[in-house]
Formats: C-alpha cells, structure tokens, sequence
C-alpha cells in the first residue's frame, strides 16, 4: 500500500469504511488516523498521518505468536487466525506501530453498543451491518470477531485475496476491479491511497515509491513494512507518532 501524505485530508472517511466492512466495534479502529501539531504558535500547523497495519515482510508480532495464530500468507498479507489466537496480546506489545487490539471489557459508549446489539454466540457483538456470513472467515480474522481474541487490519483480505492473479494494481476507479480493492482505498475521497503489488516493477505502486521516493515507518527496526508514505518537500512523515500502544493486562 501507498499513501500520498500531500493528497490525503485528515478526513477519516478511511476509518469509517473499515468500521463498516469489518465490523468494528466503535472506538476499535483498524484505520487510525493520527493527529499531532507540528511547529509552534503562531506559525505552527495541524498535521495527521493514517496508520493501518503495515503488514510487515519480517513481522515481529509473528515471530512472538506461541500459537502460531499470527501469520504471514504467501502473498504477504499478516493476518490473525481466531481460532489458535489465546489473547496473550504479545503481539501487540511486539507490534512497533501499536496497530493490534484488543475488544475491551469496559463499556466505550452509553448506551453500551455491545448490549444493544447483543450476540448469541461467542461473538463480542451482532452489528445491524454485519458482513454476510459467506464472507466471514475466522482463520483470516475476517468478520464479527469472537471474544477473547486480537484484531487487525486484514487489508481486506476476503477482497483482495479474490482479485484475478497477477493483477498489478487494484484501482478502485476501474470497475471490474473495485469490488476486490480494500475498502480503504475505495473510499478515499482525494484518492491518497493505492494498492497493488510491490513486486511488480510494472505496478503503480512501485513507480509511486521510485518517483517521489517513498519511505515506511519506523524503518530502524528491521520489520520492512508493506505500506509507504509519499511525504513530497511539503510534508514529513512523523516518525515519534508511530510508537506501540501498551497491550492491557
């Protein structure tokens, strides 16, 4: 993935749409957009930088899994398989990027979402805009999720895993392709975001990272990420807001 900091305009319609597709609880998001001031009064500026998870080629949050619930598929999506995650949330104290979670047991919204919507099953919650059942696979981490297990964003696997093979780019402006893009990608509004193969010099994801030299987040730590940032002589990309969030015991 690809995201064009000088494009995208802190709307959050990222976060909303991954909210609808996957499920999400509210205040359980996938799709975090950060916000930060950057400079000082009177010269200074409101900044924002959309973080998903940036399946990483040398993933730390796999390499810590005891259960072997965290992997990576071969097409280098990192995804989470519901039915051997414990909840131990080591993963997500070895996630640099703080983009794992875990459903609270603390009501986030009055009256508490959880119980208005209540499941019959395992599940943390029955949404009104479940995903269909067809499409829902627990060894993605794809769909309602089951208490008691970590979430993330899948790249919206159940989309992209169902694209014709050898596809260089998802373009969700072609309509034969929109439906197997990330719904992320499909909903931004000033088209920040571009999805495709890395492997491929041919892709357009590729030639955006040549050309306006894009650079990943927290780099240092040797995890590769999967997803770039286009920064151009206007913007930066914030590195000290890319820091882990703290898995509650």
């Amino acid at each position: 993935m690809v995201i064009d900091l000088e494009k995208c305009t802190g709307c959050q319609a990222c976060t909303t749409a991954c909210q609808m597709e996957n499920c999400r609880l509210p205040g359980e998001n996938w799709q975090d957009v950060l916000f930060y001031n950057e400079g000082e009064y009177p010269s200074g500026k409101l900044t924002w930088l959309p973080r998903p998870c940036m399946h990483c080629e040398n993933p730390s949050c796999v390499a810590v899994c005891p259960t072997g619930a965290s992997y990576k598929t071969e097409d280098g999506v990192v995804l989470i398989d519901w039915d051997k995650c414990i909840g131990c949330k080591y993963c997500m104290i070895a996630c640099p990027y703080g983009v794992r979670f875990y459903a609270e047991e603390k009501q986030k919204t009055q009256p508490d979402i959880r119980k208005v919507y209540a499941s019959k099953d395992d599940k943390i919650w029955d949404p009104p805009y479940a995903m269909p059942a067809h499409k829902q696979n627990p060894k993605w981490g794809v769909g309602i999720q089951p208490k008691n297990v970590v979430s993330k964003c899948t790249f919206c696997y159940h989309r992209v895993s169902q694209a014709p093979k050898g596809t260089p780019d998802l373009d969700p402006s072609n309509p034969e392709l929109r439906e197997f893009t990330p719904a992320c990608v499909v909903t931004c509004a000033p088209g920040a975001r571009y999805f495709g193969d890395l492997d491929n010099p041919n892709s357009e994801v590729r030639k955006l990272i040549a050309e306006k030299r894009g650079a990943r987040l927290k780099d240092e730590t040797g995890n590769r990420p999967q997803v770039y940032y286009l920064a151009g002589e206007a913007s930066s990309i914030p590195e000290t807001r890319s820091v882990r969030t703290k898995a509650k015991a």
